[in-house]
């Protein structure tokens, strides 16, 4: 009976150290510390979690009063998805920003800086990079999170972003396996496929995740996506030849697997988070997330104990179990042991996110006197993953560079005529985002050229679409400093 009870104790801590969820609040709940002093190992990050930098320090030490050892995981990319700066907008840009620079020292210094910001908070574990090459360019819910469609250009990109975060003393975790860059569905809300062979597999989409595991990257997500070419039957982050087969045996990967968000509707809507939590450790997958939209006790008692009956039942080795929460360990290990590189000096460090965005802006067209502008921006409804929170645009910065400056919001369906009766006889300035995956918004600024051909045009999201206008500002994101980059432009600051 002894011998069972400890068994079974051993069997509930391991399936307590593999879930990595979330919860409410900007201090942690009691029953968020009751569970990491029976076991639980990580704990996921959002935005509704952090108000300042000083109040995450402050959570994260509170976490560490029960371990001092906890994985905190964030989903920080810097660019438009950003949880340190969510209602403010990012001091960094994203993926495509770096991409279009194409200065791997930049990215390395960029992901260094961010990461130093992080560890100071107290986070040792970010869900990012993403590795996906944007191959698809109607693709929803990667476009400017991507360093670019080259393949090449985004595996050095990703192995310097690993390299410089790790760097921080903070774990990188490259995200999406196998490769999420050409699908045209969203996983948060369906299970997307992807046709291509394998040869495409290994001279595209594998590129980018060679390259992070080379340069030591300590985690990898996989990819809530249905791969016929590699398992016709289950998803990335279900499938034992996806998660085994190709990521730990054939690409020599022994770092921890993560799996995306189970809560996203490519898995719960179609095998449960229960069933799915088994099926992906089984799978090889070694800490399962949860909490960006389940995050509260119940969830996790339910998840710990599916694990723990499917282990019972014999549907779950326990020595997968097992060795999946060693390799949770070993990492919270690694995180408490890594130290910092020291921080560059000089405004390099300081003021990076503002100079790589600097750098990132494609201008077509001759900047003009401005006085006071009529900031138009077309906004699309904002994927999940980004979330519609963060501000995004130009209109803000530009106001501070030019006073009087007036704005307005405009949303699917807005006309032109709206947008020039508003602007009377001001400068009309358009923002869009994707412009090319949104008709409604070719159309409207197609019509605003035609009846003001001084329109100035600024895309904020991938530059797809053909320049047009008197000025046209292409910032590869939306974080704020893209923005402010915009504003400089068309200020002629």
């Amino acid at each position: 009976m002894t011998v069972l009870a400890h068994r079974v104790d051993t069997v509930t801590r391991d399936a307590l150290a593999v879930l990595q969820p979330g919860f409410e609040g900007t201090t942690a709940p009691a029953w968020l510390l009751r569970q990491v002093g029976q076991g639980l190992t990580a704990v996921g990050l959002f935005g509704r979690n952090i108000a300042s930098a000083e109040q995450l320090a402050a959570l994260t030490a509170q976490l560490r009063t029960e371990r001092d050892d906890v994985l905190v995981a964030i989903d920080e990319e810097g660019g438009d998805v950003t949880r340190l700066e969510v209602r403010g907008g990012s001091s960094f840009p994203g993926n495509l920003a770096l991409g279009a620079v194409d200065d791997t020292d930049l990215t390395r210094d960029v992901a260094r800086e961010l990461g130093r910001r992080l560890a100071e908070c107290g986070v040792n574990l970010n869900w990012a990079p993403s590795a996906d090459v944007n191959s698809n360019p109607d693709n929803p819910v990667i476009g400017v999170r991507s360093f670019g469609a080259d393949t090449h250009l985004a595996a050095r990109h990703t192995a310097a972003y690993v390299e410089g975060l790790q760097a921080a003393g903070v774990a990188a975790c490259t995200k999406h396996f196998p490769g999420h860059g050409d699908t045209n569905v969203d996983s948060h809300h369906a299970l997307p496929r992807i046709d291509v062979d394998l040869d495409t597999l290994q001279a595209r989409e594998l590129v980018p995740f060679k390259a992070a595991i080379a340069a030591g990257t300590k985690a990898v997500m996989s990819a809530h996506i249905l791969v016929p070419s590699l398992d016709p039957t289950r998803p990335a982050t279900l499938s034992p030849q996806i998660l085994t087969g190709l990521l730990r045996k054939e690409l020599g990967y022994e770092g921890l697997i993560v799996t995306d968000g189970m809560e996203m509707n490519a898995i719960a809507g179609t095998y449960g988070i229960e069933r799915g939590s088994v099926l992906a450790i089984a799978a090889g997958a070694d800490a399962i997330c949860v909490g960006g939209g389940l995050a509260d006790e119940e969830t996790v008692l339910r998840l710990r104990d599916a694990l723990v009956a499917a282990v019972r039942e014999g549907a779950l080795p326990e020595e997968r179990l097992a060795d999946a929460a060693a390799r949770v360990r070993a990492l919270a290990e690694w995180t408490s042991r890594a130290r910092p590189d020291a921080r560059p000096e000089g405004s390099r460090a300081s003021g990076i996110g503002l100079t790589a965005a600097r750098r990132a802006v494609a201008v077509t067209g001759s900047p003009r006197p401005l006085n006071a502008p009529y900031v138009a921006t077309l906004a699309p409804v904002a994927n999940i993953a980004v979330g519609d929170e963060t501000p995004w645009g130009v209109a803000a910065e530009l106001a501070s560079l030019l006073p009087g400056t007036e704005a307005g919001v405009y949303p699917e369906g807005a006309a032109a005529a709206d947008i020039l009766a508003a602007a009377g006889d001001r400068t009309v300035v358009a923002v869009v985002r994707d412009e090319h995956r949104h008709p409604w918004m070719t159309a409207a600024v197609d019509a605003l050229v035609a009846a003001r051909p001084d329109t100035v045009v600024v895309e904020m999201g991938v530059p797809m679409a053909a320049p047009r206008g008197s000025l046209y500002i292409a910032t590869h994101g939306a974080s704020r400093v893209c923005g402010r980059a915009a504003a400089e432009v068309i200020a002629g600051a």
